[in-house]
């Protein structure tokens, strides 16, 4: 399937258009997770809506170091004038951190952001079910991973939406709002409405695996990961895409995500697409060495990976952009085809604001 298929195809309907459901005011939320996407989505709510912030986590030593981590950034915010004075501490005066799942009863909303399992994730939305207002919303800020699936099996499934943010939270616009086939208007006009306050545009997805953005980055990723895995020079197959001007090179940004998770998602999009999505060796041998990425501080491949044949072989960067090329194009098509989105457009605005794609996003580099 050639690029130009993908590129001339639109729908007169956009798949950000508004449902006509009166959306719930928020004015108190719930954050479950204390890692790095949690804390910076407890700051993007207490510092974009001025409402006060509950997070929570099993873990009260990892509660505690969250809130100072937080409040540390807040200060170091003010010191470089982004924050007004005593700004800071009026912000932090929002966040409160617990391990008591009651905490939450108060919510109007909250939002899980642990670990990417799926076990894990459907726990963590029971107990919130029974933790928070009658009618709040219910969000998971999952990656990859089914909504319908975490949803299915609660009282109220049709409370449940995906609102997936992307890092850096506060730099990066986009939200995937992925709605499951429970999920009520009023639910999805509130999400949207909330991401509207957030100062972010929303997308509408539908739930499938990897959504737009890890989908398209994804395929992106596979395609690579098999010229290294062949033998490619891997720092010669890293720099062939260079022509098409994207903010990080694949390998980098797979360091920049971290190679566990990336394989997670891997794995998730392997089992529903195998033949289009392989697993990596060379992915698996950086997992494995238990370092940061394909490359040192120096830009070369650690020899701990042990990634590479004794000698790996040149490689054409015409032929590797090419291969790309087609891969995304034929992927971006079956997206359409699906239904994930119901234009080209809302595509090339995923990675644009998701993934930060140069103008234009994938139509336009599928066009180089």
């Amino acid at each position: 399937m050639s690029h130009n298929t993908f590129s001339n195809i639109a729908s007169t309907t956009s798949a950000t258009d508004g449902c006509p459901a009166s959306p719930k005011r928020i004015e108190t939320f719930g954050v479950v997770g204390a890692g790095l996407m949690a804390s910076q989505l407890v700051l993007l709510f207490a510092e974009r809506l001025r409402i006060p912030v509950t997070l929570s986590d099993i873990s009260a030593d990892r509660v505690a170091g969250a809130v100072k981590r937080m409040r540390e950034n807040l200060n170091r915010q003010e010191t470089k004038g982004r924050l007004q004075p005593g700004e800071a501490a009026e912000i932090a005066e929002l966040i409160r951190g617990t391990t008591d799942p009651a905490e939450f009863s108060s919510c109007d909303a909250a939002i899980e952001a642990v670990f990417e399992e799926l076990k894990v994730k459907r726990t963590v939305l029971r107990q919130l079910e029974e933790s928070v207002a009658p009618d709040a919303l219910l969000l998971t800020n999952t990656s990859s991973l089914s909504v319908a699936s975490m949803a299915r099996g609660l009282k109220h499934p049709e409370r449940v939406v995906g609102f997936h943010f992307f890092n850096p939270v506060a730099v990066l616009p986009l939200i995937e709002l992925i709605r499951t086939p429970f999920a009520s208007e009023s639910t999805v006009s509130s999400a949207s409405d909330l991401a509207t306050r957030l100062g972010k545009t929303a997308v509408y997805v539908a739930d499938s695996p990897g959504f737009v953005v890890n989908r398209i980055l994804t395929r992106l990723f596979c395609e690579i990961l098999t010229e290294i895995d062949k033998g490619g020079d891997p720092v010669a197959v890293d720099s062939s895409l260079a022509p098409w001007r994207l903010p990080m090179t694949p390998l980098d940004l797979i360091g920049y995500i971290g190679p566990a998770v990336q394989r997670h998602i891997c794995d998730t999009l392997h089992r529903a697409y195998p033949d289009r999505f392989g697993r990596s060796a060379s992915l698996d041998a950086v997992v494995a060495a238990g370092i940061p990425g394909f490359f040192n501080a120096r830009g070369e491949v650690p020899p701990a990976a042990r990634i590479l044949p004794s000698e790996p072989h040149g490689v054409d960067p015409n032929r590797i952009r090419r291969r790309v090329r087609d891969a995304l194009a034929e992927e971006a098509q079956l997206m359409l085809d699906e239904g994930v989105v119901a234009t080209s457009e809302d595509i090339d605005r995923c990675m644009t604001l998701g993934a930060n794609f140069p103008a234009g996003g994938l139509t336009r580099l599928l066009m180089t």
